[in-house]
């Protein structure tokens, strides 16, 4: 697979449904060579997104307010975490929670790019999918932390 240090890469912006980009944008060699801040991996697992907070179902004015969305749950955020309140959920959302579960192994120098910078990409491939999804849908296989994190 074709890599880039070039932001300006043509070929960046010539993406190919259910396959992989036909470049990759990564770090320098001299800028991973600086050192990692995170450790370095090569495999992530597809585990979905799935709520890190308890849901409740939805008040009976939620629901009318935002009926034309399909919500059926809500995340409460932790006070923590203002100024957000929380986040409603559809339950599309809720059942594909789980990803596909597929380990997806990535070659050294995209797994450095991460290592250097972990949120130096917002979204990830996975092999079984065939898609690009966020980064917080994966973990690393390693020690279970979410890619990107």
């Amino acid at each position: 697979m074709p890599l880039t240090t070039d932001p300006n890469d043509p070929r960046l912006n010539q993406n190919r449904p259910g396959q992989q980009n036909d470049v990759y944008l990564v770090l320098s060699d001299e800028e991973r060579a600086k050192g990692f801040v995170r450790p370095l991996h090569r495999s992530y697992k597809h585990v979905g997104l799935s709520p890190h907070y308890p849901l409740r179902d939805l008040t009976p004015e939620e629901k009318v307010r935002h009926a034309q969305w399909g919500y059926v749950k809500f995340e409460v955020y932790p006070e923590s975490e203002s100024p957000k309140t929380g986040k409603f959920w559809t339950q599309e959302a809720l059942n594909e929670t789980k990803g596909c579960g597929t380990v997806t192994t990535m070659g050294q120098t995209l797994a450095e790019t991460y290592a250097r910078d972990p949120q130096f990409y917002g979204a990830t491939f996975c092999v079984h999918c065939g898609t690009h999804k966020p980064v917080s849908e994966f973990v690393w296989i390693d020690d279970g932390t979410v890619v990107g994190s």
